[in-house]
């Protein structure tokens, strides 16, 4: 190689070393660039992620963690905790501190950093937490964790009221910059808006609780109560019919006799009443305690042996409704039977008769002469349908939601008379339909009811004349069919068979 060509090749060499290292350089800077572009990208991607965050109705736990940890990616801090002040101890606590385990926090509200941002609303950025007199150092002793940098922001209300402060810890290799202050203000306002709807949605939570344990505690209560009237009246009442009896025979066999004898029929008529109440209430009671505690019920004028086999429905209504029939002969009623005629169910058959009759029964006292009653038989989603509707005058929205409790009147108590069953507005105590909902307890059907009050009659105090013809308000038997009524249905688990099948 020449002299002259390798001094020629040297300002080549220089140039090209040059244009190199500006290369080496400009990639660089493009990579610090496009790391800076992406960290904003990823900040703004938060900031629409958060308002997912209402969406899928998270508890206001559940939401601290999901705001924690979105904040410690995105800020690439080490650890997160979100202070909420509570008015009630003006203490601030958090369930969530990044690192911690998920330990519940509570710290007075003037404590420590957290306290010194909630109370003067100041943004803290601290390079290294051990300067600063109002860190308190020993969180860190008990923990073992080393805070350097902090970013602590305060949060707000809505209204602008102090809600709690963020406190971020330990920014991965750098300090918590300005731009880290104003995007965290930013994800704070935003965080704010939903922890604020979350603690609202829990204190309705929490109210709601407490109302229901206090309403259980009522419950508990008027059971007591009512079990201890119930067995206190039976013995004085026994006791009482036996000295009428006593009194009547010796009152008779003087002559003239000094007591009337209509005066004891009254007497023992009245007792016997008092003594079925005393029955009825006892039924109750015990219906209530067992579906309360998901006992086995215990006796509800059946053994507990029951037996199970196969029930043509048609067929089996229609014997119910010849005897029903017979004990209604002095209403004017129309019952019709429709549907299904080849379903089998499987099932005790008093439990069955018990339901049907006790629906029947039901739907005939609160019927009026010259009306109609319809029972429905079919099938659904796999399920018996056995529907029972009157075209009565129906019950109140209100007396719906107690319908199925017992000791229930859907009339005012005192517009009941001295009626017998079947007989329309004869009313009872909601035995029967209780009675029903246990055994759908126990034998796996369901009971269910919709009903329609009659326009004219919108109160429980507004009398039906219990004839159509009579009613001021219908001039005909379709506007009395068409204004009013109930419908209750029981759903039985399917066991379909043919007749043929029948074992």
């Amino acid at each position: 190689m020449s002299p002259e060509r390798t001094i020629q090749d040297r300002p080549l060499n220089k140039d090209r070393r040059k244009g190199e290292r500006r290369e080496i350089l400009r990639r660089s800077e493009d990579t610090v660039r496009e790391h800076a572009y992406q960290g904003k990208v990823r900040k703004l991607q938060s900031l629409l992620e958060l308002g997912q965050l209402i969406g899928l109705d998270l508890q206001l736990n559940e939401m601290l963690l999901q705001l924690s940890q979105k904040a410690c990616e995105v800020m690439e801090a080490n650890r997160c905790s979100i202070f909420l002040h509570d008015p009630n101890t003006d203490e601030l606590w958090s369930t969530i501190a990044m690192g911690m385990g998920g330990k519940v926090i509570r710290i007075p509200s003037s404590v420590g950093l957290a306290g010194y941002c909630f109370q003067t609303r100041e943004i803290i950025n601290l390079e290294d937490a051990y300067t600063d007199e109002r860190f308190n150092k020993e969180v860190d002793a008990k923990t073992g964790y080393r805070t350097r940098s902090v970013l602590c922001m305060p949060l707000y209300t809505r209204t602008g009221s102090k809600l709690g402060a963020i406190q971020l810890l330990n920014k991965k290799d750098e300090v918590f910059t300005k731009e880290d202050e104003t995007f965290l203000q930013t994800f704070g306002n935003n965080a704010s808006v939903f922890l604020e709807m979350a603690q609202l949605q829990k204190a309705r939570i929490d109210a709601l609780e407490q109302s229901r344990k206090e309403l259980e505690q009522l419950n508990k209560a008027k059971s007591r109560a009512l079990d201890h009237l119930s067995h206190e009246l039976r013995t004085p009442l026994s006791v009482i019919q036996g000295n009428i009896r006593i009194l009547k025979r010796k009152a008779q066999a003087l002559t003239p006799p000094l007591i009337r004898e209509g005066l004891f029929e009254s007497m023992e008529k009245n007792l016997n009443r008092l003594s079925v109440i005393q029955q009825e209430t006892d039924q109750i009671i015990r219906s209530h305690q067992e579906l309360e505690t998901g006992q086995r019920p215990g006796k509800l004028d059946h053994p507990l042996s029951f037996s199970s086999e196969p029930i043509p429905l048609y067929p089996f209504i229609e014997r119910l409704l010849e005897d029903i029939k017979h004990q209604t002969n002095h209403r004017d009623i129309e019952i019709n039977l429709d549907g299904a005629k080849d379903l089998t169910l499987i099932m005790d058959p008093k439990i069955l008769k018990e339901t049907i009759v006790g629906l029947l029964k039901n739907a005939i006292e609160n019927t009026p002469d010259e009306g109609v009653i319809r029972i429905l038989l079919g099938t659904e989603a796999q399920r018996f349908l056995l529907r029972v509707q009157d075209f009565g005058f129906g019950i109140t929205e209100e007396n719906q939601r107690y319908i199925f409790d017992g000791l229930f009147h859907t009339l005012e108590t005192e517009l009941y008379t001295s009626k017998k069953p079947y007989d329309f507005g004869a009313g009872g105590k909601g035995l029967d339909l209780l009675r029903m909902k246990v055994y759908g307890h126990r034998f796996g059907f369901d009971l269910t009811m919709e009903s329609k009050r009659c326009l004219s009659l919108p109160t429980d105090r507004d009398l039906c004349p219990g004839k159509i013809s009579e009613c001021p308000h219908c001039e005909t038997r379709n506007d009395c069919l068409n204004s009013g009524g109930s419908s209750f249905c029981v759903s039985f688990p399917m066991g379909r068979r043919k007749f043929s099948e029948r074992v």
